[in-house]
């Protein structure tokens, strides 16, 4: 078994980051996107989703995955995304999900934080939860303060997946738990001022976590401000090992055991 050291010399498994949540398609990445992917690849990535907000996003993701055989795509509408329209995009989802390297509907979900009407956007979810059903796919879901209406659609329809850039409180992570999701956790629990998430990670059990990024957003500590990449999820396993009382290995191990039987990607890459 193969194996490298990380940021302060400590030894942990190659091949063990598994990025659940990722936005290589993002124009962010255009100056050196084909140079960076690989670069991580070789820097203990094992794996990465790209996760569609549009059908422009959710082709582009499944260009890349095409490309390189790490990357897989989520195919979906964001809800920031959408408009009267959007319900003519839900077929082109569905076809797009057929393709061999698309791992899960997503990015999808409520965001109450934009002036979208929250009737279409509960309808766009529900349609593509629907999807997700019809196909036995995972979802990976999108939820900014609308976590009353999103619990109670998810405990309606259980889907199997991930809710996405948890920010929700401990008790909520907890009915999450209950209908057999995941927790994905960020940069974010690497932050001064993270409190919630925090809780949620002490208090959750690992098997139920997994790790991402939402690059080029949300970049850990000490890379906060700047853009993301798979990579920085080092940081934020430590962190997670920090809370918990336990090793980075068993972090990224069991996260990216727990990504693999969500997105049912089991080969050695």
């Amino acid at each position: 078994m193969e194996y490298t050291t990380d940021i302060k010399g400590n030894i942990y498994i190659m091949n063990m980051i598994f990025d659940t949540h990722s936005h290589y398609d993002d124009n962010a990445f255009d100056g050196d996107r084909e140079t960076l992917l690989p670069h991580i690849f070789e820097n203990g990535v094992y794996a990465v989703v790209n996760q569609g907000t549009d059908i422009g996003s959710s082709r582009f993701g499944i260009e890349l995955a095409e490309k390189y055989d790490r990357v897989f795509a989520a195919v979906g509408l964001h809800p920031e995304c959408l408009n009267e329209k959007s319900i003519n995009d839900l077929e082109e989802i569905k076809r797009l999900a057929a393709h061999p390297k698309v791992a899960a509907i997503g990015e999808i979900g409520l965001d109450y934080h934009y002036d979208v009407p929250k009737d279409l956007q509960k309808q766009i979810l529900t349609s593509q939860l629907e999807i997700a059903k019809e196909l036995d796919m995972p979802v990976n879901i999108h939820d900014r303060e609308a976590h009353g209406d999103m619990l109670e659609i998810l405990k309606k329809y259980s889907p199997k997946g991930i809710l996405h850039c948890f920010s929700g409180s401990v008790e909520m992570a907890r009915d999450i738990v209950k209908l057999g999701m995941y927790i994905g956790i960020g940069g974010v629990v690497t932050f001064k001022n993270a409190v919630k998430i925090v809780e949620v990670v002490r208090n959750i059990p690992l098997e139920r976590m997994v790790l991402e990024t939402d690059c080029p957003y949300l970049a850990p500590v000490p890379f906060r401000g700047k853009r993301n990449n798979s990579s920085y999820i080092e940081y934020t396993a430590r962190r997670i090992s920090e809370i918990k009382g336990i090793t980075i290995e068993k972090v990224l191990k069991t996260t990216k055991y727990n990504a693999q039987c969500i997105y049912n990607i089991t080969a050695e890459l």
